[in-house]
């Protein structure tokens, strides 16, 4: 089953944009997300209607953080990515004619709607601060400084 990991690389997005001082394209980003500038620039569309980000056009432009890190959280985040799916697991068939098969479904979808909420009050529960603040004390731990610009392979 394919993972939905673009929560988790928009995340790695917005920690390294933070730690620039001024705009960052696409391309760079795109890098760090290990994916294409074109879809990249589509994701971050979502986050620049939230306000969470801002873009800049022509030569010196880019991408660059446009909120407070202490005010946005995970949920906002998923939120703005349109609320991908959280789990990979679901119903063999949606609308099943054999009773034990409802029954499954009964449960299996009360567990995963009881999942999901516990998983989305935990988004809601972590800033972007606090995984910056927490990139930043991974980063003094390291024997070598490390320049998250330049050394991203270090970080992958």
């Amino acid at each position: 089953m394919r993972q939905d990991s673009r929560l988790s690389g928009v995340l790695h997005v917005l920690l390294h944009m933070a730690e620039h001082n001024g705009p960052v394209t696409s391309e760079v980003l795109a890098r760090a997300m290990d994916t294409n500038p074109v879809v990249l620039r589509r994701v971050m569309a979502g986050l620049r209607e939230q306000g969470f980000v801002q873009s800049e056009k022509g030569h010196g432009g880019g991408w660059m953080i446009a909120c407070d890190l202490s005010a946005v959280t995970l949920r906002d985040v998923y939120d703005a990515l349109g609320r991908p799916s959280l789990l990979a697991i679901g119903h063999r068939s949606d609308n099943p004619g054999c009773l034990v098969e409802q029954a499954v479904n009964a449960a299996l979808g009360a567990t995963f709607a009881e999942a999901e909420a516990l998983l989305l009050q935990r988004f809601g529960d972590v800033t972007l601060a606090a995984l910056s603040a927490d990139f930043h004390a991974r980063l003094a731990a390291r024997p070598h400084p490390m320049k998250t610009e330049t050394d991203h392979v270090a970080c992958s």
